[in-house]
């Protein structure tokens, strides 16, 4: 199953889960990834644009499992998670306009979706990515 697929599904809502941790949590579940609960929950932080609306966390979340899947040790190993991550950010942009937490609740968040038309954009670039890079 897809990230996008299982985050449409409500992966994520029982547990409260913010937006950083969505990604994160369900990436482990969709892709496998076999990460701990320890590990996981480093992505806690992340949520609510570190809870100041800077950087989203959906952004952000999809950075560490970008990480994840394709560094060996750190990022100074080669230029791949840059490019990657590069990517991710500019097709975010360029679907949604911003990647700041504060102007996308402004455009696309409300009481009834909350942030999942944010959160199921972000999923589905992965998704595409992460597809196209294999696992």
């Amino acid at each position: 199953m897809k990230l996008k697929e299982l985050l449409a599904k409500g992966y994520g809502d029982v547990m409260d889960l913010n937006c950083a941790e969505k990604m994160v949590y369900g990436a482990n579940w969709a892709y496998n990834l076999k990460l701990s609960p320890e590990a996981m929950k480093l992505s806690a932080g992340f949520g609510g644009g570190m809870g100041v609306e800077g950087i989203c966390g959906a952004v952000t979340g999809a950075i560490m499992v970008l990480s994840h899947l394709y560094v060996k040790q750190n990022s100074h190993e080669s230029k791949r998670i840059k490019e990657l991550e590069g990517e991710f950010i500019a097709s975010f942009n360029n679907e949604l306009g911003f990647t700041d937490c504060k102007s996308l609740k402004e455009k696309y968040r409300n009481d009834e979706v909350k942030c999942n038309p944010i959160i199921f954009k972000a999923a589905e670039i992965l998704d595409a990515m992460v597809e196209r890079e294999g696992l």
